[in-house]
């Protein structure tokens, strides 16, 4: 059955457009609630959001619908979606809510469900509820006592920051790191700062105003122009850029530079690597992973399993083959041993560990490989099918041939917004721009 609300994140939508809207919120909180109801105890679900001013409106919605089925509702306010995911587990609730579009911009917004020990649900979970959304739920509503209370948990910032703490090796502190934040005004603009002031470092922030509108607006993983414009006032040692519901990281280096997801990864691996504590002899990363990352893992003996996009792909395939790293090049990077999804502020201290213990600088860190040339475009369209066209089939077609073996191309329509992702990449970068702008053209040219 072809999904209609939920997408490759949850389901996600402009706020009061054709799909999010307050019913159809209060009915997921009806229908996953009526899902995860277990056993005859006061059944409990978790509901943490980001700064997006729909939130309030969605929020509430959801806390009609589950209480409506006999549920308890906790309110944890604006928090990363992996500190819902932590807090799912750590308060012992039957289901976790995140209240968020990510690095979209303001007006979407998203519903993301988890389950009691923290991880996204499966394809066939989220079958189930889209089937009980189209039924009459009106019948399995509860009545008198059995209708759930809502509550706010004013503790779940701290829980989260003392986490977040605990998973910097116990022997380093950051303690003459000068550290700036960019919470993209988005879910950690609280939390993050805290944490790494609260480790010992010199905290300069940005993205820490949120005013419901300005959530991954010039600021944040998406727009490091901000933050390494700060870097460089303040003369930092490193920058760290979260994305709207922080669980996503970029770094930017002393001297400006940005580090992707790559990167990140490829220290992490090599730390953990030497360290003893990687597992299953590599890590997963998606099909838009750089080729040269794939090579630098090579010549440590690691290898690189791929998957589609999507974070969740990710996770499976690090759950099916037991590997503890994994990410993407957005920098969404999940790392298993601490989180059940991706954690920008863990995977940022990760690396500010492997700073401190070596005495380097961020920059001779974090340039563990010369990237392939790749260019990655997004392609907008309005309606039907573009890569179904047989234009846009033979172009492709004609393009693969053109890169050859040592070369790839990956085109995929995002799963949250109708734009089609075209990347291309090989040790020729004149080869690359061209099919990116052919194959982009001929997009454009029939949708």
């Amino acid at each position: 059955m072809a999904r209609k609300y939920f997408g490759t994140d949850g389901i996600r939508g402009l706020a009061n457009g054709d799909k999010l809207t307050p019913e159809l919120a209060m009915r997921v909180g009806m229908a996953a609630g009526l899902k995860f109801v277990n056993g005859d105890h006061r059944n409990r679900v978790v509901i943490g959001k980001d700064t997006r001013r729909s939130g309030y409106m969605i929020e509430n919605a959801l806390a009609a619908g589950f209480t409506a089925v006999g549920m308890d509702v906790y309110f944890l306010g604006p928090m990363p979606t992996p500190a819902v995911a932590m807090l799912t587990r750590s308060l012992r609730a039957d289901l976790g809510v995140m209240i968020s579009a990510s690095h979209n911009p303001y007006d979407d917004n998203g519903i993301k469900l988890f389950r009691p020990d923290g991880y996204k649900l499966s394809d066939d979970v989220e079958h189930e509820i889209e089937s009980l959304l189209e039924s009459d739920l009106s019948k399995q509503l509860v009545r008198g006592r059995g209708i759930g209370r809502a509550h706010r948990d004013e503790a779940a910032q701290t829980r989260y920051i003392e986490f977040a703490k605990r998973t910097l090796p116990k022997n380093i502190d950051l303690t003459g790191l000068r550290v700036v934040i960019d919470c993209a005004n988005g879910a950690a603009y609280k939390v993050a700062p805290v944490a790494l002031w609260e480790l010992g470092a010199e905290v300069f922030t940005i993205g820490v105003e949120p005013d419901g509108y300005n959530i991954n607006d010039k600021v944040g993983s998406t727009a490091p122009d901000a933050l390494r414009a700060k870097v460089k006032e303040v003369r930092a040692d490193i920058g760290i850029a979260l994305d709207g519901d922080a669980d996503r990281v970029i770094i930017v280096d002393e001297s400006g530079e940005v580090v992707d997801g790559d990167q990140l990864m490829a220290v992490i691996a090599q730390s953990w690597h030497a360290r003893g504590t990687l597992r299953a002899n590599g890590i997963v990363a998606t099909v838009m992973s750089n080729l040269g990352l794939e090579r630098y893992l090579t010549t440590l003996g690691l290898g690189l399993n791929r998957t589609q996009v999507g974070d969740r792909y990710v996770l499976e395939s690090m759950r099916a083959h037991g590997f503890n790293v994994g990410g993407e090049q957005s920098g969404h990077i999940i790392l298993s041993d601490y989180t059940t999804t991706g954690d920008g502020l863990v995977a940022a201290l990760q690396l500010l560990s492997v700073v401190k213990e070596a005495g380097l600088r961020v920059s001779e860190i974090c340039r563990r490989f010369e990237p392939v040339p790749q260019k990655l475009t997004s392609v907008r369209y309005k309606s039907g099918k573009p890569l179904d066209h047989k234009l846009v089939v033979q172009v492709i077609a004609e393009s693969r041939d053109r890169l050859g073996k040592e070369g790839r191309l990956v085109i995929r329509e995002s799963g949250t917004e109708p734009v089609i992702r075209v990347m291309a990449e090989s040790d020729d970068a004149v080869l690359v721009d061209a099919v990116v702008e052919q194959i982009a053209s001929t997009i454009k040219q029939v949708a």
